[in-house]
């Protein structure tokens, strides 16, 4: 984030808060309107203390007491502040009762029971019987204000620690992403150097053609896979270019077929995601007599792409270290980038191993990148 949005969000963050604050306070001004009380100092002394306690509790109580679980410290500071204010204004602003229940006889005449009622009542004590809320009403004002502010913070500090792990996750998850494409591109380039080293070992005229076709790979790899996906066509013109490479270096090609079916246009996919079962598929299916059965289908309806590759168990040999690296790498990537957005199938007897992925293009999580 640059200085400049962290300014302009801090701005428009006070504005919001300003209008906020306009409009409450000139909401509360609606009672004066029309009524035989006029605006006095404790109006103004009310909602200032009432900011200054709000902003308070918002960026110290809540966050050092109330998160912390110092909730009796937060109990005594809270009620603490809220009685200096009331001290404050009960003996320096707000009218004295005598002077506001004359007002209201003045301006609005008592019925004849209500003089009735206080007949022989001496002025003076009638003065000083003020009523209970008279005295603790004001301090609801301060109740609610606390209540807002700490239901606010507690809101904001939930919503930005839940954010926070969000962001956590996604590094994360992005950085393994990465990890598991690194690991993809030397497996493949270690096994279409064997390919074109089987070629120089038959001096073999294909050598020159095994390269630049092998340039043509490195160059996708190297221009195209850094992005967060990659046009679905040039996806698949990279795996047929790659069945090419594995061509020339077998001498029975017959059984090497490779069909798609659909618009591959205006589609995307995340790089190399299909790689790792062709580079298997011809790893295992090759024979030692260098034929191989290895058959390939890509159907695609919509956003929905539909991946079948078979081959037959020649050379199939488990190495409990190297082996199944591409495989684990894919349905890692799979995991983290298509979360309850594919499907796989993979299975084997005793001489076919079969593949099925369906995967649907448009719910890839590019929010990770």
């Amino acid at each position: 984030m640059t200085l400049d949005t962290i300014k302009n969000t801090s701005s428009n963050k006070i504005l919001f808060h300003c209008i906020i604050w306009v409009f409450f306070i000139l909401t509360s001004l609606i009672q004066f309107y029309e009524s035989p009380f006029k605006i006095n100092n404790d109006f103004y002394i009310q909602w200032t203390t009432g900011i200054i306690l709000f902003y308070l509790n918002y960026f110290y109580l809540v966050p050092v007491l109330l998160l912390e679980k110092k909730y009796w410290l937060y109990f005594i500071f809270v009620f603490a502040v809220i009685l200096l204010f009331m001290i404050i204004r009960i003996n320096y602003f707000i009218p004295d009762f005598s002077e506001v229940r004359h007002l209201k006889i003045r301006n609005m005449p008592p019925p004849e029971d209500f003089k009735l009622m206080y007949k022989g009542t001496r002025p003076a004590i009638m003065a000083r019987r003020q009523p209970l809320f008279f005295k603790i009403g004001p301090s609801f004002f301060y109740i609610l204000i606390i209540t807002i502010s700490a239901i606010i913070r507690t809101l904001t500090e939930f919503y930005n620690n839940q954010q926070n792990k969000l962001i956590a996750e996604t590094h994360r998850t992005n950085t393994e992403l990465i990890y598991l494409r690194k690991q993809t591109n030397p497996h493949f380039l270690f096994n279409s150097l064997n390919s074109i080293y089987s070629l120089a070992h038959k001096k073999s005229d294909l050598v020159p053609d095994a390269i630049v076709t092998l340039s043509e790979l490195m160059r996708y790899m190297l221009y195209e896979t850094d992005n967060k996906t990659v046009a679905l066509e040039k996806e698949v013109n990279y795996i047929q270019n790659y069945i090419e490479l594995q061509k020339l270096r077998l001498n029975n090609i017959e059984d090497i077929v490779i069909n798609v079916h659909g618009d591959t246009k205006n589609k995307f996919i995340e790089p190399l995601l299909l790689i790792s079962f062709v580079e298997n598929a011809f790893k295992y299916g090759t024979d030692y007599k260098g034929a191989a059965h290895v058959k390939i289908k890509i159907f695609i309806l919509e956003n929905s792409l539909d991946f079948w590759i078979e081959n037959t168990i020649e050379n199939y040999i488990k190495d409990p270290d190297n082996s199944g690296i591409g495989l684990v790498n894919i349905q890692n990537r799979l995991d983290l980038l298509y979360p309850n957005a594919h499907e796989l199938t993979i299975a084997q007897d005793n001489q076919f191993y079969r593949v099925h992925l369906n995967l649907k293009l448009d719910k890839i999580q590019t929010a990770i990148h």
